[in-house]
């Protein structure tokens, strides 16, 4: 089950308690950390979607999560009261849309690169410093996702604008532009020229 609304409205909700506190970077560490928690946890995941498992049991795990994580109360607070107003289903949709919001505030672009091999950590740094100087020095947020069938390039996705610099890519229109018979010439039948 998914609501944007929901999710943005209760993150929007809680960045600005955050600010309002002077907390907003231990918020975000604390997020980010229960979204990493839910992403690689099917049991996590499963326990906020469970209309079974009653909310005193899932407020217990999760205090037992932040104690363990070191989450600030806060965060810890909030997420028990997403529980108790049985929202909790929309949790990991909360705390994703929490990072936009902290992104949209500090002004941070979110940037996605996916290349055909694993990058050096160098060329890693090169690759970020070139994509912010296109971007005007505005902050970034890059995830690098590696797929072979890119066979070389790159595809870069940068603040909801896509370029396709893959080699897949530019054989794929060289296929379309074949397929199209742009490259075969015309000839008529029947009529053979000399050379």
């Amino acid at each position: 089950m998914r609501n944007p609304l929901i999710a943005t409205r209760y993150a929007k909700a809680l960045l600005g308690l955050a600010l309002e506190q002077n907390k907003l970077e231990k918020v975000r560490t604390s997020m980010s950390a229960f979204e990493a928690m839910t992403a690689g946890s099917a049991e996590l995941s499963n326990l906020f979607r469970s209309p079974i498992i009653k909310s005193d049991k899932k407020i217990n795990i999760v205090n037992a999560l932040a104690e363990k994580s070191g989450t600030d109360e806060m965060t810890k607070g909030f997420i028990n009261l997403i529980i108790n107003k049985k929202r909790d289903v929309f949790l990991p949709e909360i705390f994703s849309a929490f990072q936009e919001q902290y992104k949209n505030h500090k002004n941070i672009g979110t940037v996605e690169l996916t290349v055909a091999h694993e990058l050096s950590d160098a060329m890693r740094t090169k690759i970020t410093e070139n994509i912010k100087s296109q971007l005007n020095g505005q902050e970034i947020d890059l995830t690098i996702n590696v797929d072979e069938k890119l066979i070389g390039g790159f595809v870069l996705e940068a603040n909801n604008n896509l370029f396709d610099g893959s080699i897949a890519r530019d054989l794929k229109d060289i296929k379309d532009q074949f397929m199209k018979n742009i490259y075969v010439p015309s000839f008529s039948t029947g009529q053979a020229t000399d050379a």
